[in-house]
């Protein structure tokens, strides 16, 4: 995976982060989401390195990125905390300014990037998610039993962390299928034992603990106090057809003011179910 991509580690002023980059054209940073690392873009980053200069770091807590130390508050692993890291990486290859796409957990610091720094980001697009706020106002029994897992990773320390890493490979596995209808012959085994690598480490798992309950508390005291607030350049809203309602892209203009939609016929997993697809949507984006 990801030959001809140098491989990098950049000091933040919280976190060491781990990425992969090549090609020579605009910048455009991609972000991984839960249980995944940046190599869920080996099938999309090649590509997108004809035309960009594409960076694939792995968010902090997760891979080959450093695990800081957790806080009671979960200020260490909010989205603030994370997209700094992120404008700080970027900065040091020399980039004040890029387009980024994020899937799932890294849509979510996207969006939280192109709000706490709007002179950074130049378009945005965001990969199979739903407002944290909405997700949260509208939790029924349907909701609850489709991202059970939001509720489950919250619990205090070390009684997810401890279940999960009874077993690690197989949480793993049951997410990524369960998420994608059952399948999962779409994963690569390279990506698969990269996933593998960073649960079979328990700091990972704790600090991926740590940005859920994040998501349950410092990041809905950030959302809230930026109700109103419209991100406004230019987003795209990318989701798969199975699973996640037909005008998503409808769904996110409370909170982006220029964009557009597109359903892809995939689960929840876009730049490894339909590759070909998640390129050629993210190309006509982002050039």
């Amino acid at each position: 995976m990801f030959e001809g991509f140098e491989e990098r580690r950049i000091q933040t002023a919280g976190a060491e982060i781990f990425l992969r980059t090549a090609g020579s054209g605009p910048p455009l940073l991609l972000l991984h989401g839960y249980p995944q690392t940046h190599a869920m873009w080996h099938r999309v980053a090649p590509r997108l390195a004809e035309r960009f200069t594409v960076v694939c770091p792995d968010l902090r807590g997760y891979g080959a990125s450093s695990k800081p130390a957790s806080d009671p508050e979960h200020l260490t692993y909010s989205k603030r905390a994370t997209a700094q890291d992120l404008v700080e990486v970027m900065a040091a290859l020399g980039f004040d300014r890029f387009r980024v796409a994020g899937h799932d957990r890294g849509a979510r610091v996207t969006h939280r990037l192109a709000l706490d720094h709007p002179e950074r980001v130049e378009r945005l697009a965001l990969l199979d998610i739903i407002p944290t706020l909405d997700v949260f106002d509208a939790v029924d029994q349907q909701v609850a039993t489709a991202t059970y897992h939001w509720f489950f990773l919250i619990q205090p320390a070390p009684f997810p962390e401890t279940l999960i890493g009874h077993d690690p490979a197989y949480f793993l596995r049951w997410h990524l299928r369960s998420w994608s209808a059952g399948r999962d012959d779409f994963f690569a085994p390279e990506a698969l034992a990269a996933y593998d690598a960073a649960f079979a480490d328990p700091a990972t798992i704790h600090a991926t603990c740590e940005d859920y309950r994040a998501g349950a508390s410092i990041d809905l005291v950030h959302d809230r106090a930026d109700v109103g607030r419209r991100v406004e350049c230019p987003a795209l809203v990318l989701w798969g057809e199975n699973g996640k309602p037909a005008n998503l892209d409808e769904v996110w203009r409370r909170y982006l003011a220029d964009v557009t939609g597109k359903a892809l016929p995939a689960g929840h997993f876009l730049a490894e179910e339909v590759p070909d697809e998640t390129v050629a949507a993210l190309l006509e984006f982002f050039a």
